[in-house]
């Protein structure tokens, strides 16, 4: 069975009409060679396991065909990045194929690297290998952590050159998402004055994707509070995982509050709050303990792309999208606090939690402990303090909040928190040596690595997996090369 047969191609989006994209072919890669699938990201679309195996499959994955149903586009919008005002951008690398029905809703299919569309800017339009690894192996890591995502269906490479800090290899990866529509998209239409445009992005986002705030008095404040919520959430979540994405443009901030482009992010080793992923956010804006106040930054920037929308004195239409915005911050607050108190493993609620979990962050801060492994032994620590105690400098002070926290802890607590305290992330060091072996033609570690982030709350079965960081891991940088 060809993958493509019996596909039921919807592309909501290509209705939307041509003020919202540019159609074009891919541009292919020559003598493509699959480099990675992913069985997870394949099984929610519905797909055969040896989809990758069928007549056809390589050649599309690889930009160098197409299936019936699919109409490739480029989708064109704006942003914000390093918070100043980049004007039109768009997808400068990534090609739209089309949207999938499938068992887990409608999905659109995207290849990343597939060449140069007319939002390129001064830009080659390819991935490398080194990045689509990176993007392919955190994306199915995020989804299997229970993170919003877009998803990674497959890596496809080449031996066509790329030059980048160096020359390198061609690769594209296939993304999977219920909408790639970014906060950027929205940005684009009212920044240019494009209300028209606007409304029916609006009205069309709305319809397909938020349903339930077409009947609002207002849709556009509803829609607004709907993508405030799902932030916090996704902002909350991060957090709890000590995940940095590196770069948080408004470009890059979903409406469906999915953790979209993956470049150079970063799974924090020893635990500090200033840490900064990006080799090339030379102010910190984008730290991790900044994240939180970036998305509602970026939020109101969203909100001030849809005040065109909003009818009557423009100031009180203002001062309603501000409402809205403002669901962010007790939303994020209640998140926040929630994971942590599972990962604390403290059952309901009680006043002295929010200090408990703090004094924990800050003992962890203070030691530069691990923070995968921190909350890892900790899961463990009613029984077995001993390997939590090895990761921390001050061990009286860690000792004395023990105390507090074995009072407070739920009895038998362990089953639950490991389940929620994950031991293996993708490291930047994983991703540096599954790299480094697809570099040499060996994709089996990518495999391998990826069924280990399968199941990241299993002990995984090469303890280095879950183990601390080499020491040359800290020599690791990532850019918005990455």
């Amino acid at each position: 069975m060809n993958p493509h047969n019996g596909l039921a191609w919807t592309n909501r989006f290509a209705t939307l009409g041509p003020d919202f994209f540019t159609e074009l072919p891919a541009q292919g890669m020559p003598e493509p060679h699959w480099v990675a699938q992913s069985p997870d990201c394949a099984q929610s679309l519905g797909w055969p396991a040896d989809w990758a195996e069928q007549p056809g499959a390589l050649a599309a994955m690889s930009g160098n065909a197409l299936w019936p149903g699919m109409r490739p586009l480029a989708s064109v919008y704006s942003g914000h990045q390093f918070g100043v005002w980049a004007g039109q951008l768009g997808d400068g690398r990534a090609l739209w194929l089309g949207e999938l029905a499938t068992p887990a809703g409608p999905q659109e299919i995207q290849l990343k690297g597939a060449g140069m569309t007319p939002y390129s800017r001064r830009g080659d339009g390819r991935a490398v290998l080194r990045s689509s690894i990176r993007e392919f192996l955190c994306s199915e890591a995020m989804a299997a952590l229970g993170v919003p995502t877009t998803r990674a269906l497959c890596v496809t490479g080449s031996r066509l050159p790329v030059m980048r800090e160096r020359a390198e290899t061609a690769a594209v990866v296939t993304r999977v998402a219920p909408s790639f529509i970014r906060f950027g998209h929205f940005e684009h239409f009212a920044h240019h004055g494009q209300h028209d445009a606007l409304r029916r992005l609006a009205a069309w986002f709305i319809a397909e994707h938020a349903p339930e705030c077409a009947d609002a008095p207002e849709p556009a404040v509803a829609l607004l509070r709907k993508v405030a919520l799902q932030t916090a959430d996704l902002m909350a979540h991060w957090q709890s995982l000590g995940f940095c994405h590196g770069v948080m443009n408004t470009d890059n901030m979903s409406m469906l509050g999915l953790t979209l482009d993956y470049g150079p992010f970063g799974f924090m080793d020893g635990f500090d709050p200033g840490h900064v992923c990006n080799h090339s956010d030379d102010r910190g804006r984008y730290a991790y303990a900044r994240q939180p106040s970036v998305a509602f930054w970026n939020l109101h920037a969203l909100a001030q792309a849809l005040l065109p929308l909003l009818r009557g004195e423009q100031e009180a239409a203002g001062e309603r999208l501000l409402d809205a915005v403002e669901a962010y911050r007790e939303r994020f607050a209640q998140q926040m606090l929630g994971r942590l108190r599972a990962k604390l493993g403290l059952a309901g609620e009680q006043a002295g939690d929010q200090a408990l979990a703090d004094d924990f962050l800050k003992l962890m801060a203070a030691s530069r402990a691990d923070f995968t492994q921190s909350f890892r032994r900790l899961s463990r620590a009613q029984a077995a303090p001993g390997p939590l105690r090895d990761l921390f400098i001050d061990r009286e002070a860690l000792d004395a909040w023990l105390t507090r926290w074995q009072a407070r802890v739920a009895p038998g607590a362990e089953a639950r928190m490991l389940a929620v305290n994950p031991a293996v992330v993708l490291r930047n060091h994983l991703a540096e040596g599954a790299i480094r072996a697809a570099q040499q033609g060996d994709f089996g570690e990518t495999a391998r690595l990826l069924a280990a982030l399968a199941r990241p709350f299993d002990e995984p079965a090469d303890p280095s997996d879950a183990a601390l960081p080499p020491d040359w891991a800290s020599t690791l940088e990532v850019s918005c090369s990455s």
